[in-house]
């Protein structure tokens, strides 16, 4: 690459500016020239800011209905993006709830300013929940507003119970009663049925029933079975029932008030037997108003890593000592349940 020489620049920016001088023609077309360049650069950035968009502050609509909000927006020169959303009072119905940008913030105009516009509660009125099941409206209400930060109506959480005809767990007697208008949190007072005063059972005798059989037939009755267990003796087979005492007598037709109890014993190795593991589940559960619901399942690991399940028994029970018997593959998990809902599970070992 050729060298400069800025000796050789600076007597040539020398020379050019004599002879620019000496030519007068020359100097005024430079010198008009670079005034028009200016001109033209002056104008450029002075449409270019009076055209731009005018920077604003944005009002504070927050808690404004609609209507306002919008008003105060336009003399902005602002433009709203809406969306809608529950909130927890029926008074807040059409009233803006969020904003955003927030308030004070410097923006330019014909911004779109996101605002959240209240549609009020989900649920306006009480509704009419006698004759219905007390479990039913409970999980109705806890998914209606499952969205909402406060659930705007619920149940109370110890309701009163008293014996009647219908079945157990119907609501008999609401307070506040149907379609009373919520304006706020409402906890609804309810009367329960805990059933028949005096209904009556057959009590199943279950000695020399097989496991399996004795779980069948205690799904089919209003009693409670407590069971314990001892080893096999003589030709008795692995899981059959060897005892039971009542712990209250029959009356003369042969029934027992619903739900009574009685003990039972099972003969159960202590050893693995056909594949299966024998055992007892045992567990502790709350004293209920009336029976709820109660279930065992069984989920069977398969060799791929899944698991196999299917029900071992489901019955009505009413809370406290529970027992159930099993026999399963070992490493089976056995998941108790109460009206649906998973309270505990075992794996066996």
């Amino acid at each position: 690459m050729k060298k400069i020489s800025w000796s050789k620049l600076r007597i040539d920016y020398h020379k050019g500016m004599e002879a620019l001088q000496q030519n007068t023609g020359a100097l005024v077309f430079t010198v008009l020239s670079t005034v028009v360049v200016m001109a033209a650069v002056f104008c450029a950035v002075f449409f270019w800011v009076v055209k731009s968009p005018e920077r604003v502050l944005v009002p504070n609509v927050v808690g404004q209905s609609l209507e306002d909000a919008l008003l105060s927006m336009q003399v902005k020169e602002l433009y709203p993006k809406i969306s809608l959303r529950y909130s927890n009072s029926a008074s807040e119905k059409g009233t803006i709830l969020e904003q955003n940008p927030p308030a004070s913030s410097i923006v330019k105009a014909g911004r779109r300013i996101n605002l959240v516009v209240s549609r009020g509660v989900i649920v306006d009125r009480v509704g009419d929940y006698i004759g219905l099941k007390v479990d039913d409206v409970r999980t109705m209400l806890q998914t209606q507003f499952a969205g909402s930060a406060v659930q705007q109506i619920k149940l109370t959480d110890t309701p009163m119970y008293k014996a009647d005809e219908a079945a157990a767990g119907t609501i008999l007697e609401q307070d506040p009663p149907a379609d009373t208008s919520v304006d706020g949190p409402v906890t609804v007072q309810l009367v329960v049925s805990s059933g028949p005063a005096n209904e009556t059972t057959i009590m199943p005798w279950l000695v020399g029933l097989s496991l399996n059989d004795a779980l069948l037939m205690w799904s089919r009755y209003k009693v409670i079975y407590n069971f314990t267990s001892r080893l096999p003796e003589g030709d008795e087979q692995p899981g059959t029932i060897v005892k039971q005492r009542m712990a209250t007598e029959l009356s003369e037709d042969g029934t027992v008030p619903i739900y009574t109890t009685a003990n039972v014993e099972i003969a159960l190795p202590d050893k693995v037997v056909n594949n299966n593991v024998y055992g007892i589940f045992e567990t502790t559960l709350p004293k209920y108003a009336y029976a709820l619901r109660v279930s065992l399942d069984v989920q069977v690991p398969q060799k791929d890593g899944s698991f196999d399940g299917y029900n071992l028994i489901t019955m009505n029970h009413t809370g406290g000592q529970l027992t159930i018997p099993y026999a399963v593959p070992r490493y089976s998990v056995l998941v108790l349940s109460v009206q649906g809902k998973e309270v505990s599970r075992f794996t066996v070992q």
